[in-house]
């Protein structure tokens, strides 16, 4: 890999990235706590173990403090979807990068031309949407501000294939492409759910085995997390099951605690 690349965060989507990129080189991990860099280590340790690819844990190197990523290339930031938390962020990785260092967020549905213009480096910046699990979904969905230069641009793709992933380069809307069209229909089988009183895994079955899907739309539901599920709505206007909102209310976030159309 010709960039020395470092990613923000200690959740799934940042524990994936790190696990794929591992693949290709060393990489590095910020996570905001000691509490926090304990768990990503130990997730990263299970990931590579369960792909089975005999890729050393040791190339994901877990730190706590932002100076340690002064000489990162490529920084991707893959932490809460919440406007202002990322700005901060990008504000912090602003003080430390170089010049030359492309800083990238995995939005989902926020705007990536506002966090570039937040970040101070609108033409080093792009949208990096990937997909969980990352280790195995392929899509990335590409989004380019309008100051991003030809460099950035070459760079993000060049960053994709080393990945092993297959980049669009998407608009800048909300949701993009994928969650734009994507969560209109999770919603529509909650409104079945609550209209009908099936049962979530026979809904689950019938699209899975109806339609073709890998995943049922309320367990994908689950897989996301329904509070992120819940912003993502928000973010591209679709409205919000009333069970969706009992769910967060109760706890009942998907499978990151357990519980949430389904139980695990």
């Amino acid at each position: 890999m010709s960039e020395r690349l470092a990613i923000v965060g200690s959740g799934a989507i940042a524990c994936g990235l790190a696990s794929t990129a591992a693949h290709s080189g060393p990489v590095l991990l910020l996570a905001r706590s000691d509490e926090s860099a304990e768990r990503a280590r130990a997730t990263v340790v299970k990931t590579l173990d369960r792909l089975g690819t005999g890729i050393d844990p040791e190339h994901v190197t877990v730190v706590t403090e932002i100076d340690a990523l002064a000489e990162s290339t490529f920084v991707v930031e893959a932490i809460i979807e919440h406007h202002q938390t990322k700005v901060a962020l990008l504000d912090d990785l602003t003080a430390v990068l170089a010049p030359t260092a492309i800083a990238a967020t995995t939005t989902s549905s926020l705007s990536v031309g506002s966090l570039a213009e937040a970040s101070g480096r609108p033409d080093r910046f792009v949208g990096l949407h990937v997909f969980n699990p990352v280790t195995k979904m392929k899509l990335v969905e590409l989004v380019f501000p309008p100051a991003a230069t030809e460099d950035t641009k070459s760079r993000a793709a060049a960053l994709c294939e080393v990945l092993d992933k297959t980049a669009v380069v998407v608009s800048d809307i909300p949701g993009f492409v994928v969650n734009r069209l994507l969560f209109p229909y999770l919603f529509s089988a909650v409104m079945l759910l609550e209209e009908t009183d099936m049962a979530p895994a026979d809904i689950d079955t019938c699209m899975k085995l109806g339609a073709g899907h890998p995943m049922g739309p309320l367990a994908l539901l689950d897989l996301v997390g329904l509070d992120v599920s819940k912003a993502i709505g928000e973010e591209i206007g679709a409205p919000i099951p009333a069970r969706v909102e009992q769910l967060i209310a109760e706890g009942a976030l998907g499978r990151k605690n357990a519980r949430g159309f389904h139980t695990y």
